[in-house]
C-alpha cells in the first residue's frame, strides 16, 4: 500500500538580476599630451564622457583646460594619445568627428562682417542642412536665445554677450551629439545666462552631451552631473559631481586639490592708505 506523502514546498528561485546597460561613451580621450617648448601644457589626460550627462571641467587659469578642449574638437593637433566622438576618431576621421560636434571655442573667432542669419546661415550650410531647414532653425534659435531683432545687424556690431549667443546658436545649429564649451557664459548677463542654461539642460534631458568649462564654480556644481578637474594639465579627480565633491563645495575641494589658498600675509601696506 503506497503511503501518502507531503509535497516538500520548494523555496522560490531567486529573482535574476537584470544585466546593467552600460551607458554610451560619446567622448573618449586617451593620453592626451601637448607640450609647448619646454612647457607641458597637458600632461596625459584620460577621460571618458557618458552621453546624456553634462560635464564641467574647472581648473585654475593655465591649468590645460582650453588646450584640452582645442584638442578635442580638432583645433589644436596633439603631440600623443587620441580622442574619439561617438566611435569617430578626431584626427583619424575629422569629417565624421567633427559632424557629431558642435563647438564654442575660448578665443572666438567669427566672420563677424556677415550678419547674424548670415552667420546662422552659413553654418548650417556647412554642416550639410538644406535652406528651408537652415532658415528654419534660425529663427528657433534667435527666439530661443532673444536676439531675433538683430539678425539683420553686422556681427561686428554685436555686444560681447550677443556674440557669445550667436556663436552657441551656430554651434547648436546642425543638431549634433555632443558640444563642447569653453567658458560659454563669458560675458553673458545673469538673465540671458539663465535661458542659455535652460536650453543646454533640455537639449542634454533629450540626450545630448555638453561638456563646458567654466570659472564660475557655483555654475559648474549648479549644472553639471559630472567634472573633472584639471590642474597642471593633469586630471587630479573626476566622475560624478557627488563623488568629487565629497561633503564639501566645489570650490573647496578645488582650492584642497589644487594646493590651498595664497597666503596674504605681508601686505599691512595695503591697509596704510594714500593721503
Amino acid at each position: 500500500m503506497a503511503v501518502a506523502t507531503t509535497p516538500v514546498e520548494q523555496p522560490a528561485p531567486e529573482p535574476v538580476a537584470e544585466p546593467a546597460v552600460p551607458r554610451e561613451i560619446v567622448l573618449a580621450i586617451r593620453g592626451l599630451r601637448k607640450r609647448f617648448d619646454s612647457t607641458i601644457a597637458v600632461a596625459g589626460i584620460d577621460l571618458d564622457v557618458y552621453a546624456g550627462s553634462f560635464f564641467g571641467v574647472v581648473g585654475p587659469n593655465g591649468a590645460g583646460k582650453t588646450t584640452t578642449l582645442s584638442m578635442i574638437t580638432g583645433l589644436l593637433r596633439p603631440d600623443a594619445g587620441s580622442v574619439t566622438v561617438h566611435g569617430a576618431d578626431v584626427w583619424g576621421d575629422p569629417v565624421t568627428a567633427k559632424r557629431n560636434m558642435g563647438v564654442l571655442p575660448d578665443r572666438l573667432r567669427l566672420f563677424d562682417r556677415l550678419t547674424g542669419a548670415q552667420l546662422l546661415y552659413y553654418s548650417g550650410v556647412l554642416r550639410g542642412l538644406d535652406r528651408d531647414t537652415v532658415v528654419a532653425r534660425t529663427a528657433d534659435l534667435a527666439n530661443a536665445f532673444g536676439f531675433e531683432d538683430a539678425l539683420d545687424r553686422l556681427v561686428t556690431d554685436y555686444s560681447a554677450g550677443m556674440t557669445k549667443k550667436v556663436a552657441l546658436a551656430a554651434a547648436l545649429i546642425h543638431s549634433p551629439r555632443l558640444l563642447v564649451l569653453d567658458e560659454p557664459f563669458e560675458s553673458v548677463d545673469p538673465v540671458s545666462a539663465a535661458n542659455v542654461t535652460a536650453i543646454l539642460k533640455r537639449y542634454v534631458a533629450a540626450g545630448g552631451t555638453v561638456v563646458l568649462s567654466s570659472h564660475s564654480m557655483d555654475l559648474i556644481q549648479r549644472i553639471c552631473d559630472y567634472v573633472a578637474v584639471v590642474v597642471d594639465g593633469a586630471v587630479l579627480d573626476t566622475g560624478t559631481m557627488a563623488k568629487v565633491r565629497g561633503d564639501k563645495t566645489l570650490e573647496e575641494r578645488f582650492v584642497e586639490l589644487a594646493g590651498g589658498r595664497t597666503d596674504t600675509e605681508g601686505m599691512e601696506w595695503l591697509h596704510t592708505f594714500s593721503a
